[in-house]
């Protein structure tokens, strides 16, 4: 197994300070200073800036920090496993979601936990960048993000395709009509989500490939606050069909089909390559596939 030093590093990565490390591992700070000392005399390097503060990891650091997050991994799913054998699956189920896909995510989890009820699930809502930082660092089991987003180093299985739907108060205009072209959407007054979230870069590129480049007057990081914003009676958004089918449309708002072009996301599970791979991350792909059996695996634009 792996020895505590080696998570007292990879808790001074996350946390950034040695107070917060070593409260999150319940240790005194000059427990977990003498146990990074320790690693840096057993290995002859030295892998943290020598500071007043904590002011980040050698790059020798940076390669124990790696090591260290694959072994505390590794101990994570042998801990699992010989669970498993036991008593079934337990433990806590980490999994990143870009907020698009928040209310969507509801029927993978909840599939899982009638499988596996021994298992806590935390669902975090993240950018699709720090999703991929997370799966890296070993610190989500999975995420759930579009499927364009993945690299090499990470294995995806497709859930549902998502197109996207005007939203707009229901003194709004286009009154009568079924169905609003992207160039009209482009017109009005709108509230998207941050330029850092994927789905706000999915949607600009639409519009620039018409030649446009719409001003929101209104952002937020989150698709809740989006829809409260449309329901209050100013802004109109471009919103995922899945949550409006999930959650219902907002009082006082109407929902228009965008043409010109149909777009369609993929989006789907995304988990590190890595064998074996854990017996959670395991029970979580067999579930995606379960769900995800017949998706397509690619952005369409019809």
């Amino acid at each position: 197994m792996i020895a505590r030093k080696y998570l007292y590093l990879i808790a001074l990565a996350r946390e950034k300070h040695f107070g917060r490390a070593a409260e999150a591992c319940h240790v005194s700070a000059s427990t977990l200073s003498a146990a990074i000392r320790d690693i840096e005399s057993e290995l002859g390097v030295t892998i943290v800036e020598r500071g007043q503060q904590f002011s980040g990891l050698t790059s020798e650091g940076e390669r124990v920090l790696e090591c260290a997050r694959q072994m505390a991994a590794r101990a994570e799913g042998l801990r699992q496993e010989l669970a498993q054998m036991q008593d079934g699956l337990t433990g806590r189920l980490r999994l990143g979601v870009i907020p698009t896909g928040l209310t969507a995510v509801a029927t993978l989890t909840a599939a899982f936990s009638r499988r596996h009820p021994l298992v806590d699930v935390e669902v975090l809502s993240m950018s699709t960048q720090q999703i991929l930082a997370g799966l890296r660092g070993f610190e989500l089991d999975g995420g759930i993000a579009y499927l364009e987003s993945r690299s090499p180093e990470l294995e995806a299985q497709p859930l549902w395709c998502e197109n996207h739907v005007l939203l707009t108060p229901q003194s709004g205009p286009f009154e009568g009509r079924d169905c609003v072209t992207w160039q009209e959407a482009a017109q009005i007054p709108l509230g998207l989500l941050t330029p850092n979230m994927h789905n706000r870069q999915t949607i600009d590129a639409v519009f620039a490939s018409l030649g446009q480049k719409p001003r929101p007057t209104l952002e937020t990081d989150s698709i809740i606050s989006i829809l409260a914003h449309v329901s209050a009676g100013h802004w109109s958004s471009i919103v995922p069909r899945a949550v409006l089918d999930l959650i219902g449309v907002p009082a006082g708002t109407r929902v228009f089909d965008l043409r010109e072009p149909v777009v369609e996301w993929a989006t789907g599970l995304l988990v590190l390559k890595r064998q074996p791979r854990s017996p959670m991350v395991d029970a979580l792909m067999n579930e995606a596939r379960a769900l995800g059996h017949g998706m397509h695996d690619s952005t369409r634009i019809v």
